[in-house]
């Protein structure tokens, strides 16, 4: 009997101990992310996508960039934290052999004059969107109109403390000896405000982009919060590093209200430049005049914590002129619903 009880007794204290550990550990978290998607064309469809054949419509199913991961800090002296992520894309619509792929992952230190993360990261440039892209990671996020929206390898990322509780300071170096390209290749953005609308109803960003993703270029971000209203906006500037005559303004403009837990939103956008993946699919490279116009409206409700309802309609059209001919480019009108479930 008092065997008994002192190896339950051991027991209890392993257990305990065990899941001290475990809740001082890294945080494993994931995301399954799924969309029917009916297209006139499949030129905004999530890359993957099976079936798809360009300029025709069908019915697919999507895989909205499903992901796991492992990400933590740890302090090792007084005033520096060591930080880490580990992050992969899981395909689950897809038979092309490639479970996983790679998303952000770094190694990085934290002290008092900012943080420092070596890896594969999203660059500060794209980072600068903060919140203002409301149909983020689906087909009607905003790089299928605007360029930039790069994740990169071989990197280092500066993060500067935040200055009077208001402003940061970014910037991403891209190894030169580990690119495709000569060139230096590096982003910086200034924020300022608060990108979750939370500490403060605003947040506004202007960022630069220097031929990260073959492009150089230029932004301003802006969102602000009234009531159970949001709008927000981004402007930018695009020109290809290869051919400085290829080059155009992109904007778009939208707003998100509250009614009762679920998010209504809608989203118009113009773009000059053919960098977006849209004009990319659909448009010919290098033409004289671009002219693409999309406007998105939708609708969000989370369920619970970890579970999120959506649905859009985007709706894409364009022309472009060459050797003063001007082509029509076809229009896709895609309808999406899905799930999204965080754990």
């Amino acid at each position: 009997m008092k065997k008994t009880l002192l190896s339950a007794s051991v027991a209890s204290i392993l257990a305990i101990t065990s899941f001290s550990a475990l809740a001082d550990g890294p945080d494993f978290y994931g995301r399954l992310d799924l969309s029917l998607t009916n297209s006139d064309a499949g030129s905004t469809l999530q890359s993957g996508t099976n079936g798809v054949t360009l300029g025709e419509s069908g019915t697919y199913l999507e895989n909205n960039f499903s992901n796991v991961g492992v990400k933590g800090n740890e302090k090792i002296s007084d005033g520096v934290e060591v930080l880490y992520q580990m992050e992969f894309q899981v395909e689950n619509t897809s038979n092309s052999g490639d479970t996983f792929k790679a998303r952000n992952t770094f190694l990085g230190i934290k002290t008092s004059a900012g943080s420092v993360l070596v890896g594969r990261n999203d660059t500060v440039f794209k980072q600068s969107e903060g919140g203002v892209d409301l149909f983020g990671n689906s087909n009607a996020d905003i790089d299928r109109i605007v360029s930039g929206q790069t994740r990169s390898a071989d990197g280092i990322w500066y993060y500067s403390p935040v200055i009077a509780d208001l402003i940061t300071l970014n910037a991403t170096y891209l190894m030169e000896d580990n690119q495709a390209s000569d060139d230096a290749q590096y982003a910086l953005s200034v924020t300022l405000g608060d990108k979750g609308l939370s500490k403060q109803n605003y947040y506004v960003a202007g960022a630069y982009n220097k031929a990260i993703g073959g492009v150089d270029a230029y932004r301003a971000v802006g969102q602000v919060k009234f009531g159970d209203f949001k709008v927000g906006g981004l402007f930018q500037n695009s020109e290809s590093v290869t051919d400085s005559n290829i080059d155009g303004n992109t904007y778009f403009v939208n707003a998100v209200y509250n009614l009762n837990g679920v998010n209504l939103k809608v989203e118009y956008g113009q773009d000059e430049a053919g960098f977006g993946k849209y004009y990319k699919a659909l448009g010919q490279a290098g033409a004289d005049d671009i002219n693409v116009q999309n406007i998105t409206v939708g609708a969000d409700y989370r369920v619970a914590k970890s579970t999120l309802l959506f649905a859009h309609y985007a709706m894409y059209e364009g022309d472009y002129t060459e050797t003063n001919v001007k082509t029509d480019l076809k229009d896709d009108n895609v309808f999406t619903v899905g799930v999204r479930y965080d754990f």
